[in-house]
């Protein structure tokens, strides 16, 4: 099994003609991924070649996916436009959207999630790398070949430790890796993916990165205390910030104590969570995590 992305999994590409979703695309059906489509009103009834694989463009998100079935749809839309493009995905009733865009404005985020949560479509992002279920499908910009599939969940802020520790934890491999992105506004939380690899027979281990700002990590170890059974293992950037310096994603603000590096690991810490104080020390506790007998937690 997987969470919320799977080998049956029908991808279409809302923006797939442009240079990032081109190259994307690509990226996604070489890593095996299901993408029956793709959306530009201007191309519409066109097609696109992707190293043999034919990949139709249609006008809109409805028409795509009456036609082909589709279940996921990946935006790489420009951010004056994301908008209006989520909007036409909810009211197609897409169950997820993937919004990979980054720089879109807060006002457009808040009211287009809540526009799709009214729908039932899941959100993940925007300004994120996607998810990934290794050896299944892959929706957004995650390499596919850095990691293979295994029984460790991932959730994570930010995109580049995502990859870092699908690396540093390959031998092992995951079952789905979510990046949830770094916006003050953001669709599916930490406790969104927490809840799904809980709930997942296939997830043994479940690795959740922060970052500083906010409280979303505090909110989440209140969670993990409350309703996870399985081991969690975290690692919070930004340790090593300087204090009163706005650094990093968008919602990476620090107010006071609160949404310190500090405080966060304090908070996952109490809920028994092992924290890293690196991503190489972070992989090092799940590696022990999952060595250790069951019922006897090293």
């Amino acid at each position: 099994m997987a969470i919320f992305l799977t080998k049956d999994s029908k991808v279409i590409v809302q923006g797939m003609t442009g240079a990032e979703g081109m190259k994307h695309t690509r990226r996604m059906l070489a890593a095996g991924t299901d993408v029956v489509g793709g959306v530009n009103p201007r191309k519409a009834g066109t097609q696109v070649d992707f190293d043999g694989r034919t990949v139709p463009v249609f006008g809109s998100v409805p028409e795509a996916m009456d036609t082909t079935g589709a279940d996921v749809s990946v935006l790489f839309v420009p951010p004056p436009h994301a908008k209006a493009a989520v909007t036409e995905a909810a009211d197609a009733g897409i169950p997820l959207a993937v919004v990979i865009t980054e720089g879109i404005p807060v006002h457009d985020a808040v009211a287009f999630q809540a526009y799709a949560r009214a729908r039932a479509t899941r959100i993940i992002g925007p300004n994120c790398p996607g998810l990934i279920s290794p050896g299944q499908s892959n929706a957004g910009i995650i390499p596919a070949d850095i990691t293979k599939p295994g029984r460790i969940g991932l959730v994570s802020k930010s995109g580049t430790l995502t990859y870092q520790l699908m690396y540093e934890l390959r031998d092992i491999g995951f079952s789905t890796c979510v990046g949830i992105g770094g916006d003050p506004v953001i669709g599916t939380t930490h406790i969104d993916a927490l809840a799904a690899f809980e709930a997942d027979p296939d997830t043994d281990l479940i690795v959740m990165i922060g970052e500083i700002g906010g409280d979303a990590e505090e909110r989440a170890a209140r969670y993990i205390a409350d309703r996870v059974t399985k081991p969690v293992v975290g690692y919070i950037a930004g340790f090593t910030a300087p204090e009163g310096r706005t650094m990093g994603h968008a919602g990476a603000i620090v107010s006071g104590s609160s949404g310190t590096a500090a405080a966060k690991k304090a908070a996952l810490e109490a809920a028994g969570v092992s924290v890293g104080a690196t991503p190489t020390e972070t992989a090092g506790l799940a590696l022990t995590l999952l060595a250790a007998p069951p019922g006897n937690p090293a």
